[in-house]
């Protein structure tokens, strides 16, 4: 490990015994700053984040400094909203931080910036913590607190951050849905009061609400231009973040676990540390922000996140439970025929005592139904090699059945309550299991190790959780930290894909949560994709992966092909428009090919062979998204650039048809207004684009566009971008 080095910024001077005074902390990305000041005996101050600026002396000589406290605390201030509020083994529920010391660790590309502080009369710790990064435009914080005081200390509050947000005609971003239906985009003015968007689920925390938002600075959100700050809290379970208004027009950013239900008990010497929140600035509108999100997840915060990701067939819309040997080695043949490359068998497939024929049993009993699959797994992963594609498999470890072998023998296990009957959640005998145990923790990385031991050519897991966390109780935690239970289980999961990442590391996982419950950067640094939801309508999705495209890349976003009409709406769409809204992610098929005719293979093979060409561009490109489904023009439009600007591909979908409706100039964005391009357009069914073959300069399909008929009802259009010389 690195020695921890002090910092040294303008203005900086060392105090005897190698302590630091620092009133400037300047903190900058290649295009933002963050201003701090960290005074040694006082409170530090949080004084400016936005655009780059080259000396911390523009911000404090021009009247723009907040001087808000950096981490503000319960205690001479009461009427104030507040990052930390604690209670002494003494009683008392008063707090004064002050700076000890401040230094930085620079290593491996990054620096991270580290505030001390001391309460000025407890022995009780609180370290601010800001890390930068030589390649993207975020900047992550969080907090460590801890204590050596003879008794414990109860934490009521404990956010990973807060930040003073300029108030004007600010505007917020954020995100709000249910079940087949996740990530939905709303927006608003910031007016006076306390805007607070949370999650108490505690299992899955996006089923209904995403722990992201963005804070347009100069009015109405907009994609392409503007200055906007934009944040993400990597955490997987209860979450919370306030945004408080006052009379000062300020708004009080606050970010971090939900501590309703889950004070914590600190015990003298042990160390509680906060989940990261992720900010960035940009003045390139939300696109600009979505940017620079993805480029550090790309980089920093997802699984294998520079990887290209395969085309995969999931089993589950195309046979549901009905799982067996023959089945599963055809739908493997007709993807290899289609040009897929990997096959994963959804759920259904195990269960001895109780064969999993539905969702009422035999979860916990990851044992192979010898009924539905005489030749075991051994059988599919022959299967798999013979028909070339890799084999994947889907489990949900976390939970069992009341009917199960598991429960059974371990009724202990579930999270339960004293004295109550337990409610029971999907096929009304599913239960939560206590991951605050780690005998359960050993039985949840069990069923990865087992299955990947006996059968190492597994190349993907597909990961789900159907459940939320009913009857709030471990028998496990004792009695005065049954308060920590929503903490502790999320502490365990993380420990359990620790493991799994560091024993089987090349290992491709699918966050799965009934859908998208579980699409946060908490869980995926062990996660290489999520899946976005399970209404697979490709009409909903295009409003759905546009929520979800604010925070988080392509190369993650599973959007999969399945059958019309619809399983899930009943929509009936053209097979073209699902290949082309499936394309602007990670592209799978969810259906059965041997009920595909003739014809709809043959574009099939077509649009999964032009999807391979393109791959690398939607997978690792740089996202702008042009025309809104939520404007109500009735188009849709996004396109991604190659980092060098030599490449693109543009989407655009028809959301609705009326005779004699007006059709856009379709203008892009991202491109080298130097370059000429030669268009070509994929996934053609019927007559091409006019401009079909045709060159055209960046600069005007950035100013002017392209003109042409997109289609009737449920049409779209994919084109190829390539630069020529």
């Amino acid at each position: 490990m690195k020695k921890l080095l002090v910092l040294a910024w303008a203005g900086a001077a060392l105090l005897s015994g190698g302590m630091l005074r620092a009133e400037n902390i300047l903190l900058s990305t290649r295009n933002s700053s963050l201003l701090l000041t960290a005074e040694k005996g006082k409170t530090p101050l949080f004084q400016y984040f936005g655009a780059r600026v080259a000396s911390p002396d523009d911000i404090l000589a021009s009247g723009a400094a907040f001087g808000d406290a950096a981490y503000p605390q319960f205690g001479a201030q009461c009427y104030r909203e507040v990052a930390i509020q604690a209670t002494h083994g003494d009683g008392s529920m008063s707090l004064e931080l002050a700076v000890e010391s401040v230094s930085r660790d620079r290593r491996d590309g990054s620096e991270t910036t580290a505030i001390a502080m001391k309460d000025k009369h407890y022995p009780f710790f609180v370290t601010l913590f800001y890390k930068t990064y030589d390649d993207c435009e975020v900047i992550e914080t969080w907090t460590e607190i801890s204590h050596t005081e003879k008794k414990p200390v109860t934490l009521y509050r404990f956010a990973s951050a807060y930040m003073p947000v300029r108030r004007g005609d600010t505007w917020l971003t954020h995100f709000h849905g249910t079940w087949g239906a996740e990530c939905y985009l709303h927006e608003e003015p910031l007016t006076d009061g306390m805007k607070v968007l949370k999650n108490k689920d505690g299992v899955r925390n996006t089923q209904r609400d995403n722990p992201s938002l963005m804070i347009s600075l100069d009015g109405r959100p907009r994609e392409l231009t503007g200055r906007v700050i934009g944040g993400t809290l990597a955490w997987a379970g209860n979450y919370r973040i306030a945004l408080d208004n006052d009379n000062t027009h300020t708004t009080h950013l606050f970010a971090g676990i939900n501590e309703e239900q889950s004070q914590y008990t600190l015990q003298p010497r042990e160390v509680f540390t906060t989940p990261v929140f992720a900010f960035t600035f940009s003045d390139e509108g939300k696109s600009g922000v979505s940017r620079n999100i993805h480029r550090w997840a790309r980089l920093h915060r997802l699984n294998h996140g520079t990887e290209l990701r395969d085309v995969l067939l999931n089993s589950w819309e195309g046979v549901y439970f009905k799982v067996n040997q023959e089945g599963m080695d055809r739908m493997m043949a007709d993807l290899a025929d289609l040009g897929g490359e990997l096959f994963v068998m959804d759920d259904g497939w195990f269960g001895d005592k109780y064969p999993r024929n539905n969702g009422e049993t035999s979860l916990g009993d990851w044992t192979v139904c010898r009924e539905k699959l005489p030749q075991g797994i051994e059988g599919l992963t022959e299967s798999a090699r013979k028909h070339g594609v890799k084999f994947g498999i889907w489990i949900e470890p976390e939970m069992t059945n009341t009917r199960s072998e598991l429960y059974e023998k371990h009724p202990d296990w579930v999270i339960q309550q004293p004295y109550r009957e337990n409610r029971k959640g999907r096929g009304g005998t599913q239960q939560v299991l206590d991951l605050s145990n780690p005998a359960v923790q050993e039985f949840v990385f069990s069923v990865v190790d087992r299955l990947m031991t006996a059968h190492p050519d597994i190349a993907y897991i597909k990961w789900d959780d159907n459940m939320t966390l009913y009857n709030y109780g471990s028998t496990f935690l004792p009695a005065d930290r049954q308060s920590h239970l929503y903490i502790e289980y999320h502490r365990g999961m993380d420990k359990v894909l620790r493991r799994i990442q560091e024993k089987y590391p090349r290992l491709v996982m699918q966050s799965c949560a009934s859908g998208g419950g579980r699409v946060n950067y908490g869980v995926l640094p062990y996660y290489d994709e999520f899946w976005t939801s399970d209404n697979t309508d490709a009409l909903q999705r295009i409003y759905m992966q546009w929520g979800v495209s604010n925070f988080y890349p392509a190369v993650a976003m599973a959007s999969h092909v399945s059958a019309s009409p619809n399983h899930q709406t009943g929509r009936n769409v053209p097979l073209k428009l699902r290949f082309d809204v499936a394309m602007s992610g990670r592209l799978g098929l969810e259906l059965q090919p041997s009920k595909m005719t003739g014809k709809e293979k043959e574009f099939a093979r077509r649009a999964i062979a032009d999807y391979k060409k393109i791959r690398p561009i939607v997978q690792q490109g740089d996202l702008y998204r042009l025309i809104s489904p939520y404007d109500k023009t009735g188009y849709a439009s996004l396109m991604y650039v190659a980092p060098e600007k030599d490449r693109a591909v543009w989407f655009v979908y028809k959301l609705e048809h009326f005779l004699n409706m007006p059709s856009p100039a379709f203008r892009m964005a991202g491109l080298d207004p130097g370059k000429r391009y030669r268009i070509t357009e994929l996934n053609v069914d019927g007559k091409p684009v006019p401009q079909d073959g045709k060159t055209f300069s960046g600069a005007f399909l950035m100013e002017n566009g392209l003109e042409f008929t997109v289609g009737k009802e449920y049409a779209s259009r994919v084109l190829e971008l390539k630069a020529v010389e």
